[in-house]
């Protein structure tokens, strides 16, 4: 019976998708790891790869669709000896409940491998239908795994290769939930309706701004952060003369090498080494237990044309100054490009917010959650301040604020995350030692 290939969620935050680009056509023959398509999530621009072998049948979403939902029907997949002609019962089926919340989605992804349709597969001996692909159904026959002791990890529970494969080496699993995103983005709290805010302004020129995915996902998950997180501050002024002076130290002895350090590179060092220095405050939110980390994996956030993204440096505590300042320019411009993998954006225990670069004193960040906390960087300003001799002095001074989720970190301990943050910015020689 002919399969149906569903809009896939390529990120955790997915509800829906643009099919940027087909890269396959009508009667392409596929294999498994084949790529389909280009499909524009709510950050990137990802390629879509086939998980069975057959042959491309119809194609129902042209390219070029918004708004396509999660889970819906996208192409019918034909296997050996079936033409177009058995494509209309798979086109008439219902459309699986792609709309729904990813809130609403995750309790009922349990019961999809037994509740909803899939493509005709051999009977078990009780005579239960078993959903397989054709790929996964010969490995079975020629490695002598039964199909009917396998749980599937593919769209409606369906086994594909990987679950006959992981069974094959005695590791066959139960299915993870699929077709959802991970997390919920959570709801918008109720207000006045757009009808209403329209009627409002209906005497005054506007110009109605459409919300693309990646917007809708930024507001859904910040109102959440707000919502569900108990955000406290903690405030300090970190005095930037040695730091800058060291800077320009390194940079002129880097220059042959083409590295040019910035202040920012310093700040990520600064935080991964105190996150190991205060162990405690290397933690995520995991709903109802706290994940303690051991690396110090620090995620930045970067603004791009209609939003922003927050890559993460893994192990940031173990590279040294120019690699992470390296590695940060490529996330950076791959982040500019939306070419980030999701595993380059998605993880992380702590995160920098820099609005120094535009001006901006001091300010204060929403969490992104499960992050314990993230830093709220500000300007470095020429300020008068009391020196230990208590003579007046002029000295470079950054203001950052620490938005820290109590539910993870109390204030005390938080303060010892910032004054450690503090004392290697202010010492930045200790960062190498």
């Amino acid at each position: 019976m002919p399969t149906e290939i569903l809009m896939p969620a390529l990120s955790p935050t997915m509800e829906e998708g643009t099919l940027a680009k087909w890269l396959v056509k009508e009667g392409d023959t596929v294999s498994s790891g084949d790529l389909l398509a280009e499909i524009e999530t709510d950050k990137a621009t990802m390629e879509f790869e086939a998980v069975d072998e057959g042959v491309i049948g119809k194609i129902l979403v042209a390219e070029g669709s918004e708004n396509v939902k999660v889970n819906t029907a996208i192409a019918v997949l034909l296997e050996d000896g079936e033409s177009a002609d058995d494509i209309g019962d798979v086109s008439a089926a219902p459309a699986p409940a792609a709309a729904e919340s990813p809130a609403a989605q995750a309790p009922a992804a349990e019961a999809a491998p037994a509740a909803a349709p899939a493509p005709a597969a051999p009977t078990s001996a009780k005579g239960d239908r078993i959903f397989a692909s054709p790929l996964a159904r010969r490995i079975a026959a020629q490695k002598g795994v039964d199909l009917a002791a396998l749980t599937g990890s593919g769209p409606h529970g369906r086994i594909v290769k990987a679950d006959v494969e992981g069974a094959q080496a005695g590791a066959a699993k139960p299915a993870e939930a699929v077709g959802g995103p991970a997390s919920s983005a959570g709801q918008a709290p109720s207000g006045p309706s757009a009808s209403a805010v329209e009627a409002m302004y209906q005497d005054r020129e506007y110009e109605d701004v459409a919300l693309d995915g990646m917007r809708k996902t930024i507001a859904a998950r910040l109102t959440e952060a707000k919502q569900t997180i108990p955000h406290f501050y903690l405030r300090r002024d970190i005095k930037l003369d040695a730091l800058l002076k060291f800077r320009s130290q390194l940079n002129k002895q880097l220059e042959e090498r083409g590295v040019k350090l910035s202040v920012n590179d310093f700040i990520i060092k600064a935080c991964a080494l105190a996150l190991q220095a205060v162990p405690d405050c290397n933690a995520v939110w995991a709903g109802d237990k706290v994940l303690k980390l051991k690396p110090s994996d620090v995620a930045v956030a970067v603004a791009i044309e209609g939003g922003l993204f927050t890559p993460v440096l893994k192990d940031a505590d173990m590279k040294s100054l120019s690699a992470l300042s390296a590695e940060m320019k490529d996330l950076a411009a791959r982040a500019r490009d939306r070419k980030l993998a999701p595993h380059e954006y998605q993880g992380g225990s702590f995160a920098i917010s820099n609005l120094g670069m535009f001006g901006i004193d001091n300010f204060d960040a929403v969490i992104n959650p499960p992050h314990g906390g993230i830093l709220a960087v500000g300007a470095g300003v020429k300020k008068p301040v009391v020196g230990e001799d208590g003579e007046l002095a002029v000295a470079t001074v950054m203001s950052v604020t620490m938005s820290v989720d109590h539910r993870v970190i109390d204030g005390a301990l938080g303060a010892q995350l910032l004054e450690q943050i503090v004392q290697n910015l202010e010492n930045p020689m200790v960062m190498l030692a």
